[in-house]
């Protein structure tokens, strides 16, 4: 046993490093190392993905309540407005209604011309018999009362009243 030939020698070398070989030569699928996953920084990341949206959610209804409030209040004073132009728009009417003008042109004491003249600029000569306006000139300028129409008011019909039999 002691001693060993050469090619003993050599083959069982040859043997151990052609086994090792083969062995290193197969694939093997290697057996999984069960590492645990920090699952905490996955729950915080969607827990603050899920409150930042309901924030910017209530954000963003509270932001278009207000801009509704705003709208609201811009549409009561455009309505406002618009009726305050209106009942100005109605006051100047009446003001320069001609019979207005005429009322107040006769209390201050001004009547209308009866006779005009008018003076030609080409020449400057005088066209018309002027004649100097008097209190007598003044005409009626207060509208006549409107006609009653006969259809608006009709006559009354009178029935009389007949007695009903009682039993």
């Amino acid at each position: 046993m002691s001693q060993l030939s050469a090619s003993s020698v050599i083959g069982g070398l040859s043997g151990r490093v052609g086994e090792q070989a083969v062995r290193r030569a197969r694939l093997t699928v290697p057996t999984r190392v069960q590492v645990p996953s920090p699952r905490f920084p996955f729950v915080t990341l969607i827990t603050m993905i899920l409150v930042g949206g309901v924030v910017g959610l209530l954000l963003f209804n509270t932001s278009m309540q207000q801009a509704s409030f705003a709208a609201n209040a811009l549409e009561r004073q455009a309505t406002a407005l618009s009726e305050r132009q209106q009942t100005l728009e109605m006051e100047l009417e009446e003001l320069r209604d001609p019979q207005r003008l005429a009322q107040t042109a006769r209390a201050q004491g001004m009547v209308p011309v009866s006779r005009p003249a008018f003076l030609r600029l080409k020449d400057g000569k005088i066209v018309g018999d002027p004649a100097p306006a008097s209190a007598a000139d003044q005409l009626t300028i207060e509208a006549p009362p409107a006609p009653r129409p006969p259809a608006a008011f009709p006559e009354p019909i009178v029935r009389e009243r007949t007695p009903t039999p009682t039993n």
